[in-house]
């Protein structure tokens, strides 16, 4: 399933986000990226920017590659 405006997604791993985006970064990933679901506000190519409402901190953006969908919750 493609990763769209509005999703809820969640890092895959640490290992996910190994390449061009550790070079740039720092590689120390906070906890929250991989336990905390956070809503998809855009997608410009093969990136997201995210907003983890959960936590006070801003919008990132992550590459697409790295991220796993959560399923939507039904009531």
């Amino acid at each position: 399933m493609a990763i769209k405006k509005g999703s809820f997604v969640m890092v895959a791993s640490p290992e996910a986000l190994a390449g061009d985006t550790s070079l740039a970064s720092d590689t120390r990933w906070p906890k929250y990226l991989f336990t905390t679901p956070g809503e998809v506000l855009d997608v410009r190519g093969d990136h997201a920017y995210i907003s983890f409402g959960a936590v006070p901190t801003p919008p990132v953006w992550l590459p697409v590659a790295a991220l796993a969908e959560q399923p939507s919750e039904k009531k």
